[in-house]
């Protein structure tokens, strides 16, 4: 009993500092489509289809008809779910448009606030299930430049954030990419929440005194009700490379920013950077092998020790006739004994069949 109101109290104290926060709206930070997954999401400037409207919206102007993608993930050995769909069509010969969206979630949760009733006895009827959700929707564009290789793209998001009947919210932020190919070799960024994301919280008091009542001494006030994320640059640098007759290697190094101290390799009280580098083998682009590493991360051991600590990842694609298969080998939800997540995606690409 004292671990699940533990566990509520934890939701709900994730709200308790309204300003500027490191880190906010993490589950928008996880990433989507096992095949950037499978490349330690080293495709800002590679990216070029209907992902394109998460990773940089400028990679849009690529997509030549109907788009469509779907992806699950388990999360946290399981206990939350990881789900995004995305869809893509061009407007005309300059510009194209899609819209995804994510739902990050952890369902079932059990409210034991009202276990005990006002006599001191327990009614397990009184137990009641909950879940707490993260959603977002991404609405982007991508436009060619005046400047051949080179095309703009933004997304506006909307997100939607739930916990049972205690608490919701609604955010709204935007992101700015570009991209730009020139002799073999691409470039892009993208900046994420560049006018920071406002979250807005709307506490139910009613619940909250349950909250208030189911453990004693802790929350005795309600939390602010303002989250402001902070603006997050990714910048990368690709070549495509041919290797024989049937074989492409793509190459891309990426530089993820943060403007905080972290415990990125590299970090200041203003910058923090994470390198992530990311490579695709493919068979006359029909068969995909990917490899990645990311996430480099100092840490610090129980004895006090210091050690770098990195993400490898692997991948697997097969297309076939404008479907593609994509599987990632990764530890997006690395807890305990769950090193690993096993995460698939597919996408639809009505071209083939025009």
């Amino acid at each position: 009993m004292k671990t699940k109101l533990v566990y509520i109290f934890l939701l709900i104290s994730t709200l308790a500092q309204a300003q500027f926060r490191n880190f906010s709206n993490e589950f928008l930070n996880i990433g989507v489509d096992a095949a950037a997954l499978g490349m330690s999401k080293a495709v800002v400037a590679t990216t070029n289809d209907v992902n394109a409207t998460y990773w940089n919206p400028a990679g849009l102007v690529n997509v030549e008809d109907y788009q469509g993608t779907l992806m699950h993930a388990s999360y946290f050995a399981g206990i939350a779910t990881y789900n995004y769909a995305g869809f893509a069509m061009p407007i005309d010969k300059q510009s194209a448009v899609g819209l995804s969206l994510i739902r990050f979630g952890v369902d079932d949760i059990l409210n034991t606030t009202e276990l005990i009733d006002s006599d001191g006895n327990i009614d397990f009827n009184r137990v009641s299930l909950f879940s707490a959700a993260d959603y977002a929707l991404n609405i982007s564009y991508g436009r060619k430049m005046l400047l051949d290789g080179f095309s703009i793209g933004g997304n506006a998001k909307i997100v939607r954030r739930i916990i049972g009947d205690f608490a919701t919210s609604w955010g709204f932020g935007f992101d700015l990419g570009i991209q730009f190919e020139k002799n073999g070799w691409r470039f892009g960024a993208m900046a994420r929440d560049i006018t920071t994301t406002f979250n807005t919280w709307a506490i139910d008091e009613d619940e909250f005194a349950k909250i208030r009542n189911a453990v004693p001494g802790q929350n005795q006030e309600l939390p602010e009700s303002t989250e402001i994320t902070k603006p997050k640059l990714q910048v990368g640098v690709a070549r495509d490379f041919k290797i024989g007759r049937y074989f492409n290697l793509l190459a891309e190094v990426d530089l993820n920013m943060r403007f905080a101290e972290t415990n990125d390799i590299i970090s200041t009280s203003f910058l923090s950077i994470d390198p992530a580098f990311g490579f695709q083998l493919d068979y006359d682009q029909l068969v995909y092998l990917r490899l990645g590493a990311g996430n480099f991360q100092n840490t610090t051991e129980f004895n006090g020790d210091k050690s770098l600590a990195v993400q490898p990842n692997f991948g697997l694609g097969f297309k076939y006739k404008g479907i593609q298969v994509d599987y990632a080998l990764t530890n997006i939800g690395s807890v305990g004994n769950a090193l690993f997540s096993n995460i698939f995606s597919i996408k639809f690409d009505y071209s083939f069949y025009r």
